[in-house]
């Protein structure tokens, strides 16, 4: 059978698949993103019928979804107001690396892999998925609630600082010297701090480039503009979601409104290929031996989230209801966690991390997909507001839900 033959059947069975698993997913009120992976696994690496033919379309449609996801999350926000969270939320960035990063450092030197396996899962556990709790938070409803642009804050302080961790990282997984490392970091910063730069200071000039109410071309030139934005972060170091996140906040207006319209449907195709491509290039059989540190480590972790998200949401003023919702949102690791593993891996730092990584981000974006709705949960919110009463009028229940 020809290739491009085989392609378009893989390609269209798999959606068709997709399509009737989101569909059960709506009838029993879930995300679909669990259903997404578990399709990857059965048809991946280890599974019932490997998928060759469309593998390289998918990766190409899976790193398409996660630019398209951060970019329409950025515009929802202007600059103005993203930065004003940034202010605000530069404890609660400290406090997640703090809590997030250590228990994977330690993990990896109590299994005896070394330091430079340490620094690589600390930035596995410390880093929460943007694609997947962007998607979750638009699952949800919650785009406006009052904690979100709290989770935002975080999420952009975490993927600005993969600005810097990663050009660090590689340069101590492939020996790099310390002037050669520093050039790197140096570039990254330089790039991330023109983007914020323009983003927040010409705004207005970049909107201007689109006409607001001509789909097509708003379609095609934003798109154009995001793609190539993250390609050349991607190209210097910086992740190329940064990149198209802050493409997002530049533009503002009708501009934005109408670009959100029309990419919508492109986002939500290239997401789920995103969540296909993941559970495609996961080994099933390899992820056994790791299962029980990747549970231990996704358990401690996924409390270190809630601390951090119910401290961001706190300090922004948030009431309880809301800081439960903005601690378990924070739960899902993703693209990050796999590419920190594929790094050091692929430089020959404890083979193992690859399969201990792609464990514990399904643990925890599985995980992250249902502890996310629990706030929503009539007994839930019932046991909230009952110990909310208890507490102290000046306790964490005093701020608005």
């Amino acid at each position: 059978m020809h290739e491009t033959t085989l392609l378009l059947i893989e390609v269209g069975a798999l959606l068709l698949g997709m399509s009737l698993l989101g569909r059960l997913s709506l009838l029993i009120g879930i995300s679909p993103i669990p259903f997404y992976l578990v399709i990857g696994l059965a048809f991946g690496e280890g599974g019932v019928i490997p998928l060759d033919a469309s593998s390289e379309f998918l990766e190409t449609g899976s790193e398409i979804g996660v630019i398209l996801l951060l970019a329409l999350l950025g515009l929802e926000y202007t600059a103005p107001e993203l930065f004003g969270s940034l202010k605000s939320a530069r404890t609660a960035g400290l406090v997640d690396a703090a809590l997030n990063a250590l228990p994977g450092a330690a993990a990896a030197l109590l299994l005896g892999w070394g330091p430079i396996a340490a620094v690589a899962l600390a930035g596995v556990t410390w880093v929460s998925s943007s694609g997947v709790i962007a998607k979750l938070l638009r699952d949800l409803g919650r785009l406006s609630n009052r904690e979100t642009p709290a989770i935002l804050a975080v999420l952009v302080i975490e993927d600005l600082a993969m600005a810097f961790y990663l050009p660090v990282l590689s340069a101590l997984v492939v020996g790099l010297s310390l002037v050669q490392g520093a050039i790197s970091v140096a570039v990254a910063v330089a790039v991330v701090s023109l983007i914020l730069y323009i983003a927040l200071r010409h705004g207005h000039a970049v909107s201007r480039m689109f006409p607001a109410d001509e789909f097509e071309p708003l379609l095609l030139g934003v798109l154009g503009l995001t793609m190539l934005v993250a390609g050349f972060a991607a190209q210097v170091g910086v992740s190329a979601a940064v990149g198209a996140f802050l493409v997002g906040i530049a533009l503002s207006g009708r501009v934005a409104a109408n670009a959100s319209q029309v990419l919508t449907p492109l986002r939500d195709l290239f997401a789920a290929t995103f969540f296909l491509f993941f559970g495609l290039t996961t080994d099933s059989s390899a992820l056994l031996t790791m299962l029980p540190a990747a549970l231990a480590l996704a358990a401690v972790t996924i409390l270190t989230k809630l601390v951090t998200g119910a401290y961001a949401a706190r300090r922004a003023g948030v009431g309880t209801l809301g800081q439960w919702r903005a601690g378990l949102s924070l739960v899902p690791r993703g693209e990050f966690s796999i590419v920190i593993a594929g790094l050091a891996v692929g430089a020959g730092a404890a083979p193992e991390l690859a399969p201990l990584a792609t464990a514990y981000v399904l643990i925890t974006i599985i995980a992250g997909t249902f502890l996310s709705r629990l706030p929503d949960a009539a007994w839930f919110r019932a046991v909230v507001r009952k110990r909310a009463v208890a507490r102290p009028a000046s306790g964490p229940a005093s701020g608005p839900a």
